[in-house]
């Protein structure tokens, strides 16, 4: 079970396509794995083993015939909670949505499944993507498999913690102001925030609706780009999709990054911020290992991490409070107390600061792309600090704003988290690559000739069966 458990897309899927190991086989040991581990680590709020076993055996069906549909065909996958898939509750980890069935797939689930992928459940987020670790809600916040009583990140948690674990080779989250990321750090995965527009977000329920990104999440960095291959493209039923070329975003990953210019983004982790001491190592080492490589590495400086924080703090304030109105009048006791303080915190924020939240952005868009120009990516920081505990609400409260995410949701750049190593006390370090728009072929080259470099990504959990 162990050696299925840690498959990647890539390799399982070549063991698949040369009749080498069965999708039915694949599913029924990573739904054992489950059903050993999920008790302890709470990744799924739902499991779907009759859906995911049909999906299976429909895939076996096409690799005997000769048929493949891409690289995810037989992959198992899991599904944040706020996102559709059809004929299973979206909760949304929430009391409000217990009972709420998804009537239609969402655009990214329909795409997985057109493309062969097997559906393994529904897993955990914090409430509605903008609480916290909560105990006063119908499930249990997931837990961190590196050290066990641990913060794996969020919002995306379940999908950080189900990947860490060996639950499911790949994995979708949604970001508006670093969720897909901050589980990447945490649980020493990978997780790209592709560009603003990239993958659509039809059928996943909004936190900001000019900011939320749809990302994939998996173990190393080849199995992110062939995630996003599918995921990627236009919907006309998405107002903010963008109708542009989708390229092969694994082109580059074999080019490593001799002759590529870098910059690196110190003042966010070493002056607007100060970040743990084996966290700015962590950053600094990377830089030192791009030069290593080849890269020619320059200090830059963008506008600073506080500016960034507060512009996306005020639009998602905003508009998380809009979509939440209501509810908060007919069913406030039904939120957990930490969200229903942070989407009141937006009821304060006035329509003149919203308006001058939205031109401060482009200001803040327009400054960083000239401290870019002339620039391949820049390395800089995902978390500032390593996991905290989750029974040490005081400090895992702290960290919410200790990071150097935010600043890409407000551009909507690519902005991928990788692993970096590991703190003294065993828990996970990462680093933070930010591309131009459009540009996730090239952040993903030089994720890889990191990756390559240091083989971070082939660590795992110590002590799971």
């Amino acid at each position: 079970m162990t050696e299925l458990a840690y498959l990647g897309i890539v390799e399982a899927g070549k063991l698949l396509a040369a009749r080498q190991l069965s999708p039915v086989e694949l599913c029924e040991a990573l739904l054992a794995r489950i059903e050993q581990l999920d008790n302890t680590y709470h990744a799924f709020i739902k499991i779907t083993p009759e859906i995911a076993l049909d999906a299976a055996r429909a895939a076996e069906v096409e690799f005997s015939a000769g048929r493949t549909a891409g690289p995810m065909q037989g992959i198992p996958f899991g599904l944040k909670d706020i996102i559709d898939l059809a004929g299973v509750e979206t909760t949304c980890h929430s009391k409000i949505f217990m009972d709420r069935v998804a009537e239609t797939d969402a655009d990214v689930t329909a795409r997985l499944k057109a493309a062969g992928g097997v559906p393994m459940g529904k897993l955990s987020t914090h409430e509605f993507a903008l609480g916290g670790p909560s105990y006063d809600l119908p499930w249990p916040p997931a837990v961190n498999p590196w050290g066990g009583a641990h913060f794996p990140g969020g919002s995306s948690s379940g999908s950080g913690v189900g990947l860490a674990s060996g639950m499911f080779p790949a994995a979708l989250g949604t970001d508006t102001g670093g969720s897909v990321r901050n589980p990447a750090s945490m649980c020493s995965i990978v997780g790209m925030k592709a560009t603003y527009g990239r993958v659509s977000r039809r059928g996943v329920f909004p936190l900001s609706y000019s900011m939320d990104h749809v990302g994939p999440m998996t173990r190393n960095v080849a199995d992110n780009a062939a995630l996003l291959q599918v995921l990627a493209g236009y919907d006309a039923q998405d107002p903010a999709s963008a109708e542009i070329e989708v390229p092969d975003f694994s082109a580059e990953l074999d080019k490593g990054v001799k002759g590529l210019v870098m910059g690196h983004v110190r003042h966010f982790y070493d002056g607007d911020l100060e970040a743990h001491p084996e966290m700015a190592k962590a950053v600094d080492d990377a830089a030192e290992t791009f030069r290593r490589l080849g890269a020619e590495i320059r200090e830059i400086r963008l506008p600073s991490l506080q500016d960034f924080t507060a512009c996306n703090r005020i639009i998602l304030g905003s508009e998380a409070f809009a979509i939440h109105r209501r509810w908060l009048q007919e069913r406030p006791g039904d939120y957990a107390q930490l969200t229903r303080q942070r989407i009141l915190n937006g009821a304060g924020i006035s329509a003149a600061d919203y308006i001058d939240a939205l031109r401060w952005r482009r200001r803040l868009i327009v400054d960083t792309e000239t401290a870019m120009a002339g620039l391949d990516c820049i390395v800089t920081a995902s978390s500032l600090d390593p996991a905290a505990r989750l029974d040490d609400p005081e400090t895992l409260e702290r960290s919410y704003p200790r990071q150097c995410r935010q600043p890409f949701n407000v551009t909507g750049q690519p902005a991928i988290a990788i692993p970096a190593g590991f703190s003294s006390d065993g828990l996970p370090l990462s680093i933070q690559l930010v591309g131009h728009t459009w540009q996730e072929s090239r952040v993903y080259r030089v994720a890889a000739a990191y990756e390559q470099a240091t083989n971070w990504t082939e660590r795992h959990p110590p002590g799971l069966v």
